[in-house]
């Protein structure tokens, strides 16, 4: 039985949007097949390219789940009295089940990376009586490549299921953001008055707001409900394959409340420059409409700052969930975090001797998905950025 979650959907939008791309490149869509021409010549942003990809592959793997029907003694599959068949409420995904070796392959305790015995010693009694504290020999010698937390659990696996909600956090809240802050910010500075003052007092006064503040008031109201991750009941289910009630999704919305003021501030101010501009000024007087005139001379020039706005505001985003996951206000504990192994490592960098691998792990998976994403960003932006065209360097 397929179980979706309400985050899943920006996975599949994000994925709906690289085929949009990937079919206007080979139509000859002129903007797609700029940022295309202007990509595949610089061959460092090619890799970062490739390394998104595989973190956008991994997260698709990770939101595509169904739950296995439930075997009775006999083997059969087991049903209710009215004849229904029950599934687990455990909903694996593709990645799951493509990763089941590091995900039953399970310590004791804690492990380093490729060791063969336990980092905390404990007593065991020898073949002939004896009592000694010594280093117990792992289960799975040398099969943990980031070693194993408090619990055994694989530090990889950990982190790899960290890259959904990284994702997740970055692209959802994003495409959140845009939206209302370009519409927002094209509408007040282009036509100003009464329409600049009410949008003015809107951002102004959710600036005003401690972000932390909101997002905590946020969550304590709609995100303490619903879906945290691990098993999935059936008061969770809508139509008996759809859980609207998202932890990770809420965050997202909240996020994207308080995020969207700083972008509409700076279209704004593009916006009042570009109104002003010759060109804006002689499709006015020829009697051109202020729709045509924002669609095809106002947000084409603005859309630089989007891009710049769109990569700061991804890495930021991803940055800023796993701040929140360690406070305890991101997302749910048994749902797979980059902030929860921070939160987790915390209490470990205390101990004797230091359990560091939990860091690593998820400061090497962060920065894989945080530089890329600049590094492409920043390409996306040469390409699009009507001055650099103008001066040739393009």
């Amino acid at each position: 039985m397929p179980v979706i979650l309400a985050t899943d959907l920006i996975i599949y939008a994000l994925f709906g949007m690289v085929v949009w791309f990937v079919l206007s490149v080979r139509k000859g869509a002129t903007i797609p097949v700029r940022i295309w021409t202007h990509i595949k010549g610089r061959r460092g942003v090619m890799v970062c390219l490739l390394i998104l990809s595989l973190y956008a592959l991994i997260a698709l793997a990770d939101s595509i789940r169904w739950r296995d029907p439930i075997l009775t003694e006999e083997g059969t599959v087991a049903t209710t009295l009215e004849g229904r068949t029950i599934y687990s409420p455990h909903a694996l995904s593709l990645l799951d089940r493509v990763l089941t070796p590091l995900r039953e392959r399970t310590e004791k305790t804690f492990s380093a990376p490729l060791a063969t015995h336990l980092y905390v010693k404990e007593t065991m009694e020898l073949p002939d009586g004896t009592r000694v504290r010594d280093y117990p020999p792992l289960k799975y010698p040398r099969a943990h490549l980031l070693g194993t937390d408090k619990v055994g659990s694989d530090v990889l696996y950990l982190a790899l299921k960290g890259i959904r909600t990284g994702v997740i956090i970055g692209t959802g809240t994003t495409l959140l953001i845009i939206p209302f802050a370009l519409l927002f910010g094209v509408l007040a500075g282009y036509f100003g008055g009464i329409m600049d003052d009410i949008i003015q007092y809107i951002y102004t006064t959710l600036s005003s707001i401690p972000a932390v503040l909101l997002i905590v008031a946020f969550m304590l109201i709609f995100g303490t409900e619903g879906y945290q991750g691990g098993l999935i009941t059936d008061e969770y289910l809508l139509w008996g394959l759809f859980v609207p009630t998202d932890r990770l999704f809420w965050l997202c919305v909240i996020m994207g409340i308080t995020s969207w003021t700083d972008l509409c501030r700076l279209i704004r101010g593009e916006t009042l420059k570009l109104r002003e501009m010759d060109y804006v000024l002689s499709a006015r007087a020829l009697g051109v409409g202020s729709l045509r005139i924002i669609g095809r001379h106002i947000v084409p020039n603005v859309m630089h700052i989007v891009l710049i706005t769109f990569v700061l505001q991804f890495s930021g985003l991803v940055l800023a969930e796993a701040i929140l996951s360690y406070l305890g206000i991101g997302v749910g504990p048994e749902m797979g975090s980059w902030g929860n192994m921070i939160n987790t490592a915390r209490l470990e960098l205390s101990r004797e001797p230091v359990v560091w691998w939990n860091l690593l792990g998820a400061f090497i998976f962060m920065f894989g998905l945080v530089l890329p994403a600049n590094i492409v960003g920043d390409a996306v932006r040469d390409a699009l950025d009507p001055r650099l065209k103008v001066h040739g360097r393009i």
